[in-house]
């Protein structure tokens, strides 16, 4: 029996960089040739930048799809695949499904797929306990054959795919004078062996007669019902059995639930499913697939034994920055190379943390590791990734493993270093037709010390001028980040990359004083302009953070 592969999500952080989603491709890949038992599949936790896109299209690499929670999903559970019925079937069939299927409810589709309805034990009891009419059977225009099955007999004379849709259902009894004024034209008459009563009732117009204890029909009657087109049927029940059985024969579709049906789309998540479920007593409830077709039946049971979504994460180990909900996915490895965040797990996981200047540089080195060829796309993205993350090996943060790494790659790349990067960087720095929300968060992260809460935000860029310019613009903007990001502070950094500098512009009411404090700066309303300053992660945060530790 085959069982389909489990999905693992390689994804990056929150607002993510060229290292964030090239990493996760190049990761995803080099899984998917080490490991046959899963697929890994990259996935993105934000907008990718101008930079990034570049990059992408230049390697004609699709963007990974977006995620923004990484909850389960019913798509991601055991759920039932209880096949749907036809709203035809008799009470009886349905009854027999369910015991067979050991259910309680019975989703009731078209040819098309489409959900009209559910059954319940309820409305197969209800139907047997509340009907009193002795018409209800041709009310509900019941076929011969529904009839003839349910009482598992068989139909001797006439059509028996018509259907009693007039008069109502008479037991006969020896009386035929009797018989002569219960029995009207149309009726459903139960009898028994009496051939002179089988008369009586076609006599008496009736539309279908059955006759009980599995006996022959003589040729007398056989042939007075063709002369009369009365309908005749035969059962191994006796006459008792019938009147009891006989309204099981009626269609579901006059019975089931078609009104106010509570249903969940497969792409819905399980913590809002559970949710609605503690509102409604329903014991299970109908999912259907994105063209609203319907696909399986969920209870509360399969919940308890859903699994949860598998996660890698790469260049970030904070929870701040991963994918809303990985508190309820199952984190599998951490490839990263940032300080030690705030991520806990509930069981050990695979915790690659290198102090290089690029989360590519250390996959770069599983591939060594492995002994995967490594293609030319997927190297000319671990190229860009070490790049833009070490300003073409200009940043402090960037080690000789990294330099090593980007040469041998951009061998296999076919591409020229320098050039690679100036296009890379121009492209990023292209802030004509972006929003200023768009400019801000394209690499904003936020961070935590134990009295405050503060974001970083940076840009770059190949001239002064350029980023003097988006600076103003981005300068109101931060003020609104403060309410609704809820922190202390907000930072953005104007990285100029000829210069190797950063201008510091922010906004908080300590902001200035504490960049002031942590650079041996003057304090000053317009930004600071820190010389030599390029890695947010090496030389921004630590002093910062020290400063605001240093407060008293």
């Amino acid at each position: 029996m085959s069982t389909e592969k489990k999905k693992v999500w390689v994804v990056g952080h929150k607002n993510p960089d060229t290292d964030s989603i090239c990493a996760a491709i190049s990761y995803a890949y080099l899984k998917n040739q080490t490991d046959a038992g899963k697929i890994y599949m990259a996935k993105r936790a934000g907008a990718v930048n101008e930079e990034t896109q570049y990059v992408l299209d230049y390697f004609q690499v699709p963007e990974p799809e977006l995620v923004s929670y990484a909850g389960a999903q019913l798509k991601d559970i055991n759920y039932r695949k209880t096949a749907g019925v036809s709203s035809h079937i008799s009470l009886k069939r349905a009854w027999e499904f369910m015991k067979k299927l050991e259910v309680v409810t019975l989703p009731v589709t078209n040819q098309f797929g489409k959900l009209e309805g559910v059954i319940v034990t309820k409305d197969i009891a209800t139907s047997y306990m509340d009907v009193f009419d002795n018409d209800v059977l041709s009310k509900t225009r019941t076929q011969y054959k529904a009839i003839a099955e349910t009482l598992e007999g068989t139909v001797v004379v006439g059509n028996e795919h018509a259907y009693f849709v007039h008069g109502k259902v008479v037991v006969a009894t020896s009386d035929l004078e009797y018989m002569a004024e219960q029995i009207k034209e149309d009726d459903l008459v139960i009898l028994g062996d009496r051939e002179d009563a089988q008369i009586q009732a076609i006599q008496c117009r009736a539309g279908c007669i059955i006759i009980s204890g599995g006996l022959e029909v003589s040729e007398e009657v056989r042939a007075l019902a063709e002369k009369f087109e009365c309908i005749v049927m035969t059962t191994p029940f006796d006459a008792f059995s019938v009147a009891r059985l006989i309204n099981q024969s009626m269609s579901i579709k006059h019975f089931m639930t078609k009104e106010n049906l509570v249903t969940f789309e497969i792409e819905d998540y399980v913590d809002e499913v559970r949710e609605t479920m503690s509102n409604i007593r329903h014991r299970d409830f109908p999912i259907l697939n994105e063209s609203g077709n319907y696909v399986g039946m969920v209870s509360r049971r399969n919940l308890l034994n859903m699994q949860k979504k598998q996660v890698i994460l790469v260049d970030h180990n904070e929870k701040a920055q991963a994918v809303d909900g990985i508190n309820e996915a199952e984190i599998l490895e951490i490839i990263d190379h940032h300080r030690l965040g705030s991520l806990e797990t509930v069981s050990p996981v695979y915790f690659r943390n290198q102090p290089l200047g690029c989360t590519s540089t250390i996959i770069y080195q599983m591939y060594q590791e492995k002994g995967v060829e490594i293609p030319r796309q997927i190297a000319g993205l671990l190229l860009s990734a070490i790049l833009s993350d070490t300003l073409m090996f200009r940043s402090p943060t960037c080690t000789a493993v990294d330099k090593a790494a980007g040469e041998a790659l951009a061998e296999i790349a076919g591409l020229d270093i320098e050039t690679h990067a100036k296009n890379m960087f121009q492209a990023g720095s292209n802030f004509k037709n972006k929003t200023t929300e768009e400019i801000f968060y394209q690499d904003f992260k936020v961070f935590h010390t134990q009295d405050y809460d503060f974001g970083v935000a940076q840009i770059s860029a190949m001239s002064r001028e350029e980023l003097e310019k988006v600076g103003e613009q981005l300068r109101p903007f931060m003020t609104q980040v403060l309410g609704e990001k809820k922190l202390d502070m907000v930072y953005m950094l104007l990285t100029d990359i000829l210069e190797e500098s950063s201008k510091v512009i922010f906004s908080g009411s300590e902001a200035g004083k504490f960049l002031a404090h942590a650079f041996r700066k003057s304090e000053q309303e317009t930004g600071i302009l820190l010389e030599g300053i390029v890695s947010r992660k090496k030389q921004f945060i630590p002093p910062l953070m020290n400063a605001m530790a240093e407060k008293d």
